[in-house]
C-alpha cells in the first residue's frame, strides 16, 4: 500500500465556528460530527479533523489547498465578500495582494483560530 494523508487534526477555539468558514471559503460541506471531531474532507480524501480547545493558545498552523483556477476564482470571490483579509505571502507583508508563484495565483489569509490558510493553483516547484 502507498502512503497516503488520511487526516489531520486542527484546533480551534470553536471548532464549529472554524470548520464551516474553511468549508465556505474552500465550497467544502462540513461533514457529521465524529466523537469530538468536525471534518471538512477534501477531493483527495484528506479530513481536516477539527477540535475544540480549551487552551489559552493555540499553535499556529499553515494549512495548504491546491485549488483549480476557477476554485480559486470562487474561493477568492467568497474572501472578498466576507472582507476577509488576506495577503501574497506568508509573513503578512504583502496585504490586499495575490502572488503569482510557481505560474499560478496564490494568497493566505487567517481562520478564526489564527492559522495561516493558503489557496494555491499551481503546486510548488511547478514552473510551467
Amino acid at each position: 500500500m502507498s502512503v497516503e494523508l488520511n487526516h489531520t487534526i486542527v484546533h480551534a477555539r470553536n471548532d464549529e465556528e472554524s470548520a464551516r468558514f474553511l468549508a465556505h471559503i474552500l465550497g467544502l460541506e462540513v461533514g457529521p460530527r465524529t466523537g469530538r471531531f468536525l471534518p471538512v474532507v477534501t477531493a483527495n480524501g484528506v479530513a481536516l479533523d477539527f477540535a475544540a480547545t480549551a487552551a489559552e493558545s493555540i499553535a499556529t498552523q499553515h494549512y495548504a489547498f491546491l485549488v483549480s483556477d476557477e476554485e480559486f476564482d470562487a474561493a477568492f470571490a467568497r474572501i472578498r465578500q466576507a472582507g476577509i483579509t488576506f495577503y501574497a505571502d506568508p509573513q503578512g507583508r504583502q496585504k490586499g495582494e495575490i502572488n503569482h508563484n510557481h505560474g499560478g495565483r496564490g494568497l493566505y489569509f487567517l481562520d478564526p483560530s489564527g492559522h495561516w490558510m493558503e489557496i494555491l493553483t499551481r503546486p510548488y516547484g511547478n514552473n510551467g
